[in-house]
């Protein structure tokens, strides 16, 4: 709670009232955001008041509003055909976060701080979601999740952009999914997370978070045999070194889990 200089608070009802002026910031969960001493922010700017559904079901697929918290998604009921729903808890459970966190944090949120172990960022790449952005010219545009991210910690968005709401297909939704991660430290921040989706027709997705600065992800029209997923996967780019892991640690145990994931998978 480190936000000393904070002057103002308004709760957005409208899109005219997320104009940010110099100094204003979004709030949704602020999970992050007071986690932080952020000496920067003069104003928040809360997205609560915005009108619309926060989660919706429909026959398209899920579309998960800017103030849906992760808690709030993982409390969906089970759709029959959608597989891939258990994604969401395995991603949840892969955060360093409490149960406490999940009810305040939220989803696109977690997307938007776009850490390389951002779980959420990780699970709805994996689903080939796609962000509603309203941008602060007053434009809409909807952009591949996988494209926001520019670096650990860092996006596309502009300054007064806001991700209105994350979309996920009901054909991403039928698919299989797996997950592995893994971490220096038993409860330490992942130093690497592989997911991976199948669909009936062999149709593969494997995606490299937290190893790599931004979402590394792998197409096959097939299933791949695991060598081939761990040869890839060890030859993406933008694996890094920091505190929780050395780059090339990063990248032999990414082949590692993606040969997994394939394995699953298959």
């Amino acid at each position: 709670m480190d936000l000393a200089a904070v002057t103002g608070y308004r709760v957005a009802t409208s899109r005219a009232d997320l104009a940010l002026a110099p100094g204003e910031r979004f709030l949704a969960g602020g999970t992050w955001l007071f986690s932080e001493p952020n000496r920067d922010i003069t104003g928040l700017v809360d997205l609560a008041g915005l009108p619309g559904p926060r989660l919706e079901v429909s026959r398209e697929g899920l579309r998960i509003g800017a103030t849906c918290t992760i808690a709030e998604l993982l409390s969906l009921p089970p759709h029959i055909g959608w597989s891939a729903q258990p994604l969401f808890a395995e991603a949840a459970d892969a955060l360093l976060a409490s149960f406490k966190i999940w009810n305040e944090a939220t989803v696109v949120g977690n997307v938007c701080r776009a850490y390389s172990a951002a779980a959420m960022l990780a699970a709805c790449v994996t689903l080939d979601a796609e962000a509603l952005v309203w941008t602060a010219d007053g434009e809409d545009r909807i952009v591949p999740v996988a494209s926001l991210p520019t670096g650990n910690g860092t996006t596309t968005l502009a300054h007064g952009d806001l991700v209105r709401e994350i979309r996920i297909g009901a054909d991403a939704l039928r698919s299989r999914t797996a997950l592995r991660k893994i971490a220096l430290a038993e409860l330490g921040r992942s130093g690497a997370v592989v997911t991976g989706r199948a669909h009936a027709d062999g149709r593969t997705v494997i995606v490299v978070t937290a190893a790599t600065l931004t979402p590394t992800v792998l197409r096959y029209a097939a299933p791949p045999d695991p060598a081939t997923a761990r040869d890839d996967a060890r030859a993406a780019e933008g694996f890094y070194t920091d505190a929780l892991g050395a780059a090339d640690w990063r990248r032999h145990v990414a082949g590692v889990l993606a040969a997994e994931v394939a394995e699953e998978l298959a």
